[in-house]
């Protein structure tokens, strides 16, 4: 699904009011219908761990439009029998002309809008089974207020779920920074379009599970508006990569193919001390579907190497005080021009004969390549061999984080994403960056940012994981930057289930190698039950339920 800014949000609903007629007040009500159907359907599920009927919802309303969404919605849920109560925190001068109207309506429903803050209301809210959060929306620009700060920050003391009203109070909708206080959410609905800040920075922690809701928007005033170039004059194409788009890119496996077609790669890299990263790398290729995989190390680590590969061929490569050599550079170039695709760089280590060799084999080899670790350490006085291969039609993927973007040139000022996009379309290549909320580029101006992933991933080893898979995706003849969005995607996920499984403190790249199955496996249940049909003497491809 796209992703948009607060302006570019802001924008659709203007046109949608002043071009095709839809007046504010319908889509305020539309959005707060969605956010009560929300907030029911989460108590049910929950069931809150207690017995009393009706439920107890809070709403905390601004005085602006995200206000108005509270109470509107208050309205809906006092209708769906719940016991309600919407509290206004800040200045009825200051509340804007939908919000006021909403106001009204709640009046007429029998319901009052209350001025915040009492003591008998802070004991009623303390007992209640839901917080429902229209404090601040998608329009904050400054810091938080002092009093709605104090109010977030008590609110959060109470430790009773959040559902936040498009997005959660505090949070920069198109950075994701908290602004000096945030609320916590279990979940958020927003509309129309998922905002940056639900993802980036520290907007994924706060956020919760996000849900979007269709408010009517038309679809040709959303496709015109994400289309136009911002005041910065860039017209990039941001998509937030989810358990959707992952289930769309992954590639479905011929019934008739063999190993061979599902790809062959080739992983260089290792030396003494760094003998893990390149057998995590082929684990991480071989759970993701390759056909087959060969893996070339320095001949003093081969015996350990080999040990730890069943599934996987290794084969030993001429070296040099533990790491590979300038000498192995034809062993390794024949392999790579055998292969669909190729990695280098986990474990590889660090010399200028290392660089020398990294920098020949992009030079000479038109195998698409993935370079992570010391592979992109290899290239960081020579970037201009990646906007060359670009120049051939080759394609060159790039994994680093922000340590290893920083010595690459990499600025990270503009923020993460519009970064990791100037950076892929300086030099031609795919730049995956590494991270919370990881950053997908195409040269092309198209980007990914991921839904998934947790901080029990942050251990030495689980990026070779990941560039593995990367490779993997690659060498099975995805288009590139899909190919990578997809594997960050479905590494992020098995993160998550080993998570689930382990937890974050226990878990290892080891263990999240062995969660890719039942990653993918997931994203195939998503697909529901596909089927053969015959029609007319052709075999196409049906969807079952």
């Amino acid at each position: 699904m796209r992703l948009s800014t607060a302006a570019q949000m802001k924008e659709m609903d203007r046109r949608a009011i002043e071009e095709r007629g839809i007046p504010s007040p319908v889509l305020m009500e539309r959005a707060a219908r969605h956010v009560a159907e929300e907030a029911v359907r989460y108590l049910e599920k929950e069931n809150c761990s207690c017995v009393r009927r009706p439920y107890r919802a809070a709403v905390f309303c601004g005085p602006g439009n995200n206000g108005g969404d509270g109470a509107a919605a208050a309205r809906f849920l006092a209708e769906r029998g719940l016991e309600v109560r919407a509290f206004l925190v800040g200045s009825r001068e200051r509340m804007t002309a939908d919000m006021r109207l909403m106001e009204e309506r709640l009046a007429q429903a029998g319901f009052a809008l209350e001025d915040w803050q009492t003591e008998e209301q802070k004991d009623w809210c303390a007992c209640a089974d839901l917080i429902l959060d229209a404090l601040l929306g998608v329009g904050l620009k400054g810091g938080v207020r002092p009093g709605v700060k104090e109010t977030i920050l008590w609110l959060d003391s109470l430790d009773k779920p959040v559902l936040a009203v498009d997005i959660a109070s505090g949070i920069h909708s198109d950075t994701g920074e908290a602004m000096g206080a945030a609320l916590h959410a279990a979940v958020t609905v927003t509309f129309t379009l998922p905002k940056f800040g639900h993802l980036e920075g520290q907007g994924g922690y706060y956020t919760g599970e996000l849900k979007t809701a269709d408010i009517g928007i038309p679809e040709d005033i959303v496709e015109r508006v994400l289309a136009e170039k911002d005041d910065e004059g860039n017209a990039a194409v941001f998509e937030a990569c989810d358990g959707a788009c992952a289930e769309r890119l992954l590639p479905r496996r011929r019934p008739d193919g063999h190993k061979g077609t599902f790809g062959r790669v080739s992983i260089t890299g290792g030396s003494v001390g760094l003998t893990g990263a390149p057998v995590l790398a082929s684990r991480g290729a071989a759970r993701c579907g390759s056909g087959l995989v060969f893996l070339g190390v320095p001949e003093r680590i081969y015996p350990v190497t080999a040990a730890s590969c069943l599934e996987v061929m290794p084969s030993p490569l001429p070296d040099q005080n533990g790491r590979i050599s300038l000498g192995a550079f034809f062993q390794i170039l024949e392999r790579l021009n055998s292969c669909d695709a190729g990695l280098i760089g986990p474990g590889l280590g660090r010399s200028q004969e290392l660089s020398l060799l990294v920098c020949k084999l992009l030079e000479q080899t038109a195998t698409p390549l993935v370079l992570d670790a010391d592979g992109l350490y290899a290239v960081k006085d020579r970037k201009e061999l990646l906007r060359q291969r670009q120049e051939k039609g080759l394609v060159t993927i790039l994994t680093p984080h922000e340590g290893e973007f920083a010595y690459l040139g990499g600025d990270l000022s503009p923020g993460r994403r519009r970064a990791a996009l100037r950076f892929a379309e300086k030099y031609g290549c795919i730049l995956v960056l590494k991270g919370p909320a990881t950053v997908t580029a195409s040269p092309d101006g198209r980007a990914y940012i991921n839904t998934t992933g947790n901080n029990g991933m942050a251990k030495g080893g689980s990026g070779d994981v990941l560039a593995g898979m990367v490779l993997s995706f690659l060498g099975q003849g995805m288009e590139p930057v899909e190919a990578a969005a997809l594997a960050v995607y479905v590494h992020g996920l098995a993160g998550d289930l080993c998570r689930d499984r382990l937890g974050e403190y226990g878990m290892l790249p080891g263990d999240l190698a062995e969660e890719i199955p039942a990653a993918i496996l997931r994203l195939q249940g998503k697909a529901g039950c596909r089927y053969r049909t015959i029609s007319q003497g052709r075999i196409s491809q049906g969807r079952g339920i």
